[in-house]
């Protein structure tokens, strides 16, 4: 049997850690290691046009399958372009490898061609970023990185120069069983008690959800239903907790809307489950507030807290609920859940009237029917801007869709690249990129991978010829919109001419058949959606606070724009609400 070198150990590990492919673009000094893909049946190699689209599509990748993905660069620019996908993929807590390739071993300092230090520049978005300089670090960092990346949940950064990569394995080379599942971590009884406490001594308690109530959703309305709480949560929080449930007031942060923003000010008691929520100026400065967190190192670092639990959120309702004492005063709830019912209605009309005859299209009915006409189990792609604010408030979630973004690294250009990792996951899966014109067209070349491999994503471009978000931004600030409009091409036009179905619409009488007929293709689409660029989600009443920037008053009122289905849900809920 010939014997291994770096690059082949390198590969079959990924492979033992469950990695099925690696994104990436080849080039000198990673050869070596794409070379052994080659010939490893076990993984394969994913060629992107942009390095940032392969962190990117890992990103998604693993935030889907909760399992450890993997992406590559060659040496300096060609890793340097990894940084922004794996700044978010940290930030999101998706376990990623990422393969920084580096220049020859003997030129490291001496200024050569290409020469970065990937060592330190990739040190604030990973759990561990180290250098093989030596075959003799084989397997043992590799194994380390992947550790940290699944155990920490986040991104490991191995660099290698192309050399190290070429030459044999070490002999007799420690091997040792990998982990990769992460393990549910229990609060201490002691914090269990103190909660336990806290909860019978509250006369108003609120639950505010975010991402880390994945897999929570049965045990967070048992507790709210045997404590009587309203039930809000941040914008990661919404596809995990906001459906079938009885409770619901809502969502808080810059796109907030119903009655989320009362419950979490006017309660006794405010617990803060799985979320890492960043607008403390949401949050309340003069009620008792609990943190229940799976990292410690969140614990209040956004609000004064009376109680920190590390331990994770099911495991920690699952100890706590039947030690509680049931409450059976359901006013404080009935109250939130009239407010909610009643902010959606007053705004639920704003881009409801008329919207079939409105030309430029509402961008707010694209994401109505988009809604409607996707599948039960699709997976949305959203571009940061207003693209989140329409996925915010129209698509509904069920338990079975997934709804992936750039919510805490905020970065544009998101959604097309993690609609191609979330595609290669199954092919036989419906998925849509919500993509603004300013995202899409930033790494649009990679459009071409969906043709080269000939995934079916469907792009569904809100192209209102501007970058919205930022124009509202500057409005807010009291600045007039500048450098935000953008020339746009006929994408439809471009989609053709790549090889892709591609189709613009117009009018909205033309919207329906137009993403039916995407959807019913078997290859990608894009449906470039001339959208009204003046359907920015202002409130109805500009504040002075607002003007500042967004505060308090921006979660007060529901934004303009209506609310989809939601509204109908809270019709649902207040017919629960009993009668005097």
């Amino acid at each position: 049997m010939a014997k291994q070198n770096v690059s082949e150990q390198f590969v079959d590990i990924l492979a033992r850690a469950g990695v099925k492919r690696m994104y990436g673009v080849v080039g000198d000094s990673l050869n070596p290691v794409v070379d052994a893909i080659r010939r490893n049946s076990a993984i394969d190699w994913i060629q992107v046009r942009h390095e940032e689209t392969a962190a990117f599509a890992a990103g998604a990748e693993a935030q889907i399958t909760g399992s450890l993905a993997a992406c590559a660069g060659s040496c300096g620019p060609g890793n340097l372009h990894l940084i922004n996908g794996l700044y978010d993929a940290h930030r999101s807590m998706a376990p990623v490898l990422a393969l920084a390739s580096h220049i020859p071993s003997s030129e490291i300092g001496l200024g050569y061609f290409q020469e970065t230090h990937p060592e330190l520049l990739f040190q604030e978005c990973s759990h561990y970023n180290e250098m093989i300089s030596n075959p003799e670090q084989m397997p043992r960092l590799l194994q380390t990185a992947i550790q940290h990346a699944i155990g920490r949940g986040g991104v490991s950064v191995v660099s290698m120069p192309g050399d190290i990569a070429s030459r044999p394995a070490p002999e007799k080379s420690i091997e040792h069983a990998l982990v990769t599942s992460r393990p549910t971590v229990r609060p201490g009884d002691d914090e269990i008690e103190k909660l336990c406490r806290m909860v019978d001594e509250a006369k108003r308690v609120t639950l505010f959800c975010g991402s880390g109530t994945a897999g929570a959703h049965a045990e967070v309305m048992e507790f709210a239903e045997r404590v009587k709480a309203p039930v809000g949560h941040a914008l990661r929080g919404k596809e995990w907790i906001q459906y079938d449930n009885p409770y619901d007031v809502g969502m808080s942060g810059l796109l907030g809307y119903g009655a989320a923003y009362e419950a979490t000010n006017e309660c006794d008691l405010l617990i803060l489950l799985g979320t890492d929520f960043p607008y403390n100026a949401f949050l309340p400065s003069d009620v008792k507030i609990v943190q229940v967190d799976v990292r410690p190192e969140r614990l209040g670092r956004r609000s004064k807290l009376d109680l920190a639990v590390w331990g994770d959120v099911r495991e920690t309702l699952r100890c706590l609920t039947p030690r509680v004492k049931a409450k059976t005063d359901r006013k404080f709830l009935d109250r939130m859940l009239k407010k909610h019912a009643d902010a959606l209605e007053g705004v639920v009309k704003a881009y409801t009237r008329k919207v079939e005859k409105h030309i430029p299209i509402h961008p707010e009915y694209v994401a109505s029917v988009l809604d409607d006409l996707a599948d039960d189990d699709a997976v949305f792609t959203v571009d940061t801007g207003m693209c989140n604010v329409w996925a915010a408030r129209y698509l509904s979630p069920n338990g079975k869709r997934r709804v992936i973004g750039s919510f805490s690294h905020g970065s544009m250009a998101n959604a097309l690249p993690q609609a191609i990792g979330a595609q290669f996951i199954d092919r036989n899966r419906q998925v849509v990129s919500m993509s603004g014109d300013g995202g899409f067209s930033m790494l649009m070349g990679d459009f071409l991978t969906l043709v080269q491999y000939n995934l079916p994503v469907k792009v569904v471009l809100f192209n209102n010829s501007s970058l919205g978000m930022v124009e509202l931004e500057m409005l807010v600030a009291g600045l007039p919109s500048f450098g935000t409009t953008n020339k746009n091409p006929d994408f439809a036009a471009i989609a053709r001419a790549a090889g892709a179905y591609g189709v613009r619409v117009e009018k909205p009488k033309q919207l329906e058949s137009a993403l039916k007929d995407a959807f019913k293709h078997k290859g990608p689409a894009l449906v470039d959606v001339v959208t009204d660029p003046n359907a920015l989600s202002i409130p109805p009443k500009i504040s002075a606070d607002m003007v500042t920037g967004f505060a308090l008053s921006a979660s007060k009122i529901v934004l303009d724009g209506g609310v989809g289905r939601m509204v109908q849900m809270a019709r649902s809920n207040l017919r629960n609400v009993p009668r005097p």
